[in-house]
């Protein structure tokens, strides 16, 4: 549920002013508690003539009627085809452009979309007109919201360390690392051990007909029975541990599934010892902190030669990433201290409930209660964050949208440890998520939140605080 009106685009608005507001075109606007509006409109002949004569002639160039080349059906004829469907097509249309315009002209802030009056009987449009239509409009309550910097909102800049910058190092230097071979497993380390897993019977001997798996990928540390790990403790190429797989992931088939090669199904015919003859011992080892893991990281051209240098790199980066989360952490306290500060708003709430049930008729009433008072408290806060953008001059523009999806993008494979992305190939992600009108949705909401932000971080007063990450992270959660 929004205010609808701010929502038409600028080709739309420039649309209805061209429409010629024939006085013949009676609308009325009864609003007499401010909220719920009763909008009535009463259509002449006039006002849809000139729509259902073009429509019909345009009909009457494309028709194929038997017996008749395009072109020549006779009018009569056409009318008797098409007439009611094409009446009913213009009527709909000058009802809805006439009240689409008188909402823009006269700055109707309304909400979500008109609904046929409640007890309007249907308008029968085989009679003569006039024809009148009776709609109820959800209007948005009357309030202002100023901020100015003698308003104080908190603002806390999350401190980036030397523990922080260790952390992130070592988070690469994981992610480039590899594996090397090894003789003996070491429970202080990364191994990951390769091996054949044979099924036993209850002598201990190979189980004819069980489960074998060739090459068995297990790592030891993962087993969550602390027996069945200190099982594997000193192992060497070549021997032979027995274990229990059902012992050693008790709660997890899907674990026991994988090892095995079985389906989820079936592991419970398998509960019994499992011998796994070690074939190869890989252990991890990290990469090392040189020019080879700074160019893997920032590319070559970014210029780290040194640790110091590439400490700060890392440091600059983690501080436009953590001042995101400060942006974010802010606007959640401009929004309590903005809707605080306007105090509560009366909205007309049946109105909004109809238009609620009518959206998830799929759904029913009992989704309507259960969600409505947070539909409530959402639309609050959008009509608040719309004066606060229209207030300081808040507009998005494409560019705007297309740099939220860049950002996006650039953050994504930031995950994955790829700091280095090709604008090109940041381009080429953001245009095919721009192909999708909810991400779009998505993303214009991102970008007037990220300019709205900019913009309040210089009108409000910040009481700025210093903070840890992990402190931050806590208070989030809180």
């Amino acid at each position: 549920m929004q205010a609808h009106y701010a929502n038409i685009s600028l080709h739309e608005k420039e649309r209805l002013l061209k429409i010629e507001y024939d006085s013949k075109m009676k609308v009325t606007f009864e609003n007499p508690d401010k909220i719920n509006g009763l909008m009535t409109l009463t259509v002449e002949e006039a006002d849809y003539k000139e729509d259902v004569e073009k429509a019909l002639k345009n009909y009457r160039k494309k028709a194929n009627v038997p017996g008749f080349r395009p072109g020549q059906v006779p009018m009569g004829q056409i009318k008797r085809m098409f007439g009611a469907n094409v009446k009913v097509d213009a009527i709909n249309k000058v009802l809805g452009d006439n009240l689409q315009k008188y909402v823009v002209d006269n700055k109707i802030p309304m909400l979500g979309q008109p609904l046929a009056a409640d007890g309007q009987e249907a308008v029968d449009l085989e009679k003569e007109p006039p024809y009148v239509f009776k709609f109820d409009i959800a209007v948005a309550p009357e309030f202002k919201i100023e901020l100015t910097d003698k308003d104080k909102v908190d603002y806390y800049d999350i401190k980036v360390d030397d523990a922080l910058i260790d952390q992130q190092i070592d988070m690469f230097a994981s992610r480039a690392g590899h594996y090397d071979k090894a003789e003996a497993y070491d429970p202080e380390q990364r191994d990951m051990l390769k091996g054949d897993l044979r099924e036993l019977d209850e002598k201990g001997n190979t189980l004819e007909g069980g489960v074998t798996v060739e090459s068995a990928v297990l790592m030891p540390q993962y087993i969550k029975v602390e027996d069945q790990k200190k099982l594997f403790d000193g192992a060497k190429l070549g021997d032979i541990i027995t274990f229990n797989p059902r012992k050693a992931y008790p709660e997890s088939d899907v674990e026991v599934s994988s090892l095995l090669k079985i389906d989820k199904e079936q592991v419970a015919e398998h509960t019994g010892d499992f011998s796994f003859q070690i074939t190869e011992i890989s252990r991890f080892v990290k990469a090392e902190i040189n020019q080879e893991l700074f160019d893997s990281i920032y590319g070559a051209e970014a210029g780290i030669k040194d640790e110091a240098q590439f400490r700060e790199t890392i440091a600059k980066g983690l501080a436009a990433q953590l001042e995101a989360d400060s942006d974010f952490k802010f606007m959640q306290d401009i929004r309590k201290y903005a809707e605080e500060k306007v105090g509560d708003l009366v909205f007309p709430e049946a109105l909004l409930k109809r238009m609620m049930i009518q959206n998830n008729q799929d759904k029913g009433e009992d989704f309507v209660e259960k969600n409505f008072e947070g539909s409530i408290k959402e639309l609050k806060w959008h009509l608040i964050r719309e004066q606060l953008a229209e207030a300081n001059n808040v507009k998005v523009e494409d560019g705007d949208v297309r740099a939220a999806a860049k950002e996006t993008a650039r953050a994504q494979f930031a995950q994955y440890g790829m700091n280095n992305v090709p604008d090109e190939y940041l381009d080429n992600y953001a245009s095919e998520m721009l192909k999708k009108r909810e991400t779009v949705d998505n993303l214009v909401e991102r970008a007037i939140d990220r300019k709205l932000t900019l913009a309040l971080k210089n009108v409000v007063k910040l009481n700025k605080k210093s903070i840890s990450l992990d402190d931050f992270n806590k208070m989030l959660s809180e």
